[in-house]
């Protein structure tokens, strides 16, 4: 698979992962293929429907956490927009140490990496807000505790990121 410009544009190596399954949202409107023995949560409510996976059979300090959510909102990439999420990182003391927009899905991204403390750990959160149409949205977020190996496991959740299929 070609790697997207999310991955280059954070310097990652592909990642190839073993015994995926394929797993849609409640609603139907995407898909993403995760590790069959990774631990799973599908949420849905009046705005969003959402796929949240991690692999729980690893600390979390060694692990990433995945939350992809489509999202029933017009999304306008604008610095409007970036600064109300930069504002909201801030108020949970988080830092911006990159930010971007590109095509990712074929569709206009905005990315936005953070770091600060969560839960006593140090901590990094990728954004990428991607524009489907004008009244939907993905907001795919990966999480990843601790000092060890950040980047790598960042890369490895954007391998996975990098799987979303949307379905129309």
């Amino acid at each position: 698979m070609k790697q997207s410009e999310l991955g280059k544009e954070l310097q990652c190596k592909s990642f190839n992962f073993d015994n995926l399954e394929l797993v849609k949202d409640v609603e139907n409107k995407f898909s993403i293929a995760i590790p069959k023995n990774w631990k799973t949560n599908l949420y849905q409510d009046n705005l969003q429907s959402s796929i949240f996976f991690a692999d729980t059979t690893k600390q979390l300090t060694a692990t990433f956490l995945v939350d992809v959510s489509f999202i029933k909102n017009n999304l306008e990439i604008n610095d409007l927009f970036k600064l109300k999420i930069e504002q909201e990182n801030l108020k949970k003391k988080l830092i911006q140490i990159n930010s971007k927009e590109l095509i990712f899905l074929e569709k206009p991204t905005y990315i936005l990496i953070s770091k600060g403390i969560k839960s006593d750990y140090l901590y990094q959160k990728l954004q990428a807000f991607i524009k489907i149409d004008k009244n939907h949205f993905i907001l795919a977020k990966a999480e990843v505790y601790g000092d060890s190996l950040t980047q790598n496991r960042l890369c490895k959740a954007i391998s996975l990121i990098e799987k979303i299929k949307i379905i129309q």
